[in-house]
């Protein structure tokens, strides 16, 4: 039986930039979501940006020079805005239009690639942010409602036979090769759509953190279609 009680205790909602980077994560609480309805055409931005290759980091001198119609400069204002709140805030905001990832080819046991559900790892105090403006968004699965891979019988076997040393040194080869950070949803799992125009906060595994590392994975782009996202 699906908890969806449990599921969305992960998840603060909040009305605006400031509550979103002030409230602390705790408890079950990993992820602050400010919600909101955005106005103009950002199907339009992605259009006429030249795409250079499977990931485009559309910087904002590019996107300023753009001749958009008064639709598409609403969504342009809109994304400089938020660049210009995140960079104030202390992150470093990149704005990607992806048509897809690079898929993790090295374990085929294992893959490590952003379309798998992970946690994001960092050695000082950090969230990760991000926003779809276009395209398919993200998707976060309940810590509740998923295994780490690492600890399911035959991916740790096949492991070890991969690693193929000492055993006192295992746990740091999973942790240098980020297995560790890589988790299967359960089959009853309710996954969670990260939407269009939202603006997430998600905990992040760091020494200093009260919570657990929100788990999330890029969505399988429809082929032809281009995503726009801006990630920290």
């Amino acid at each position: 039986m699906l908890d969806l009680t449990q599921a969305e205790s992960q998840i603060q909602y909040v009305s605006n930039f400031q509550e979103l980077v002030a409230y602390p994560f705790h408890g079950e609480n990993n992820v602050m979501c400010w919600t909101r309805d955005l106005i103009g055409d950002f199907s339009e931005i992605v259009r006429k940006v030249k795409l250079k290759d499977n990931i485009t980091v559309l910087e904002l001198k590019e996107l300023s020079k753009l001749q958009l119609s008064e639709q598409g400069n609403l969504a342009r204002e809109i994304l400089i805005n938020d660049f210009r709140l995140l960079e104030t805030h202390g992150a470093s905001p990149t704005l990607n239009l992806i048509k897809y990832y690079q898929r993790d080819e090295a374990y085929p046991l294992f893959p490590t690639d952003v379309y798998s559900f992970h946690a994001d790892r960092s050695p000082i105090p950090a969230d990760t942010f991000l926003c779809t403006y276009h395209g398919d968004s993200s998707e976060i699965v309940p810590n509740s409602q998923a295994v780490q891979k690492i600890i399911i019988p035959e991916i740790r076997d096949g492991l070890k036979k991969l690693y193929q040393g000492p055993d006192e040194g295992f746990d740091v080869f999973l942790s240098e090769h980020f297995f560790d950070l890589h988790y299967q949803a359960k089959p009853e799992a309710e996954l969670i759509s990260c939407g269009i125009g939202k603006l997430w906060r998600l905990a992040v595994d760091h020494p200093e953190s009260k919570v657990l590392p929100c788990l999330h994975r890029a969505p399988n782009e429809d082929k032809g279609q281009v995503r726009l996202l801006m990630i920290c």
